[in-house]
């Protein structure tokens, strides 16, 4: 059985009444994949605006594996020391990661960010030395298009995230870098300039599966 375990900030951990990327990624591997697979992760709630916390159940759909590493405000700064004892305990064998526009925007710059994921990838492998790894570059939000130096440190980054994936990359634990989804577009994938709507969710999700099939021959082609 394949172990999947969505690694994440706000846009994968989600908040009360949504479906996230998380569900389209189920979705799509339940009627894709052939073989026995399992969602995992040591949290399951969404993030309550309400309380400003990680409480809620509240999914748009309840009814699938809610199981992932994601925190509202937590990106490779917080997730990194966790990485090993969640790969170990859920027995992960394959990471989805979306990471770095919280750490760009409050704690480290793109070098510094970048340090962060080549730890992450190294704790990671030494729970589980042929655990595979598809990382998300960052994708762009409101602050983007309207801060120029913000925009520099998030092109720096995934420039930085490519070359690491490329410099660490080994066929015992494959590392894959997704592409960011050509029409991903902030004002008609986001409700708020950052936070992906259905159509984002469905569009990060894409990202994911299309980077896994293409290399992996793991699923087909996304559709939504």
């Amino acid at each position: 059985m394949l172990r999947f375990m969505p690694v994440g900030d706000s846009m994968t951990i989600g908040s009360a009444g949504e479906h996230t990327w998380r569900y389209r990624m189920w979705q799509h591997l339940r009627a894709t994949y052939n073989g026995p697979f399992k969602i995992v992760g040591p949290r399951e709630t969404l993030h309550d605006k309400a309380t400003d916390s990680p409480s809620s159940y509240e999914y748009a759909d309840p009814d699938f594996p809610r199981a992932h590493l994601a925190g509202w405000g937590e990106g490779w700064f917080h997730l990194t020391p966790l990485i090993q004892e969640a790969v170990r305990a859920q027995r992960a064998d394959v990471l989805l990661v979306s990471l770095g526009l919280i750490d760009l925007g409050f704690y480290t710059d793109a070098r510094q960010t970048a340090e962060n994921a080549r730890a992450f990838i190294g704790h990671a492998r030494s729970a589980n030395p042929r655990i595979r790894m598809v990382f998300l570059p960052v994708l762009p939000n409101v602050r983007v298009q309207t801060d120029p130096a913000f925009a520099a440190e998030v092109t720096a980054f995934n420039e930085l995230l490519a070359k690491t994936v490329a410099d660490l990359d080994e066929p015992r634990s494959p590392l894959l870098l997704a592409s960011p989804p050509p029409s991903y577009v902030v004002h008609l994938d986001t409700y708020d300039g950052t936070h992906p709507n259905a159509d984002g969710e469905h569009k990060i999700a894409e990202g994911f599966a299309e980077a896994m099939h293409q290399a992996w021959d793991l699923g087909e082609p996304y559709s939504a």
